[in-house]
């Protein structure tokens, strides 16, 4: 089997035509269902794996496609239309390794594990909020401690968007425990690094394929697994703008399949009276120009 590095990227119009191909044939099917369940998205990850839609963003060299951001704004949008929850867990994704491919590519340890994502299309998620903190992602209470080139942490989360379906997991905390609440650093764990305790429940509404309940992380690990720098700069610099972009994008899509049934219903309503215009059709009208 050819190393991740010799692996052909598809172009960005072949990635879509995927996501497109998945999108309509597989988490549309079964988008209903992940919904009123409450449960990920599994079928819909599998075909996106397959399809090694995972390594999107890891650069060419290293396995993956090189994707531009056209390319993963196309995808989250055709992904919106047929399952807003395996959207959002798409873009969520994306924002996690955009973070590694940004930021951490000068670390050897980063630059082999960009090439494992691409050869394994390992799924991230990130572990950003926490209990005590008012929902402000730059600033933490949990802090890494440090020894014997390890690390220790723990962390009680009020959210952990599908972190029981991941692999790894991209966790903020405080460089060091007499640092100030806002100066924080991300920490990669792994499978065998961490332990996720359930604290409650999270009803997402029309998200609950995202599976985003409450957890304490505990993990430990390898000092080679903190992200280099600041959290600060990975925040304004990577998820901060990649989440405004890909999350829009995604709602964008939702948007335009709530439009595309509505107007469907309609159609359907003006078969049965020909020669009159449904009342519904106005409103679409007015809802299809905000958009």
């Amino acid at each position: 089997m050819s190393a991740p590095s010799q692996i052909a990227a598809p172009d960005g119009r072949e990635l879509i035509a995927r996501t497109r191909r998945i999108a309509t044939e597989v988490a549309a099917k079964h988008a209903a269902d992940v919904d009123a369940q409450a449960r990920f998205p599994s079928e819909t990850f599998a075909a996106l794996r397959e399809a090694r839609v995972l390594s999107a963003l890891v650069p060419v060299e290293l396995g993956g496609s090189g994707a531009s951001m056209r390319d993963l704004v196309e995808q989250c949008l055709i992904l919106g239309q047929s399952c807003g929850s395996s959207a959002m867990v798409l873009a969520m994704h994306h924002i996690q390794v955009a973070c590694v491919v940004r930021h951490a590519r000068t670390s050897p340890f980063f630059e082999a594990y960009l090439r494992e994502i691409a050869d394994r299309q390992i799924l991230m998620a990130s572990i950003t909020s926490e209990v005590g903190v008012g929902g402000d992602t730059r600033s933490s209470i949990c802090a890494i401690e440090r020894g014997n080139g390890r690390f220790k942490l723990v962390k009680d989360a009020t959210t952990v968007s599908y972190g029981a379906e991941a692999e790894d997991l991209l966790v903020t905390c405080r460089r060091a425990a007499d640092a100030a609440a806002s100066d924080q650093i991300l920490v990669l764990i792994r499978p065998g690094d961490y332990k996720l305790t359930l604290k409650g429940k999270w009803d997402t509404l029309g998200m609950r394929g995202t599976c985003s309940p409450p957890f304490e992380v505990e993990a430990e690990g390898p000092e080679a697994q903190i992200i280099p720098g600041s959290f600060a700069d990975s925040s304004a610099q990577s998820m901060v703008p990649y989440s405004h972009i890909l999350w829009s994008a995604l709602w964008t899509g939702i948007a335009t399949d709530a439009v595309n049934r509505a107007a469907a219903f309609v159609r359907a309503a003006a078969r049965k009276t020909p020669g009159t215009i449904p009342p519904t059709a106005t409103r679409l009208a007015e809802v299809s120009v905000m958009l």
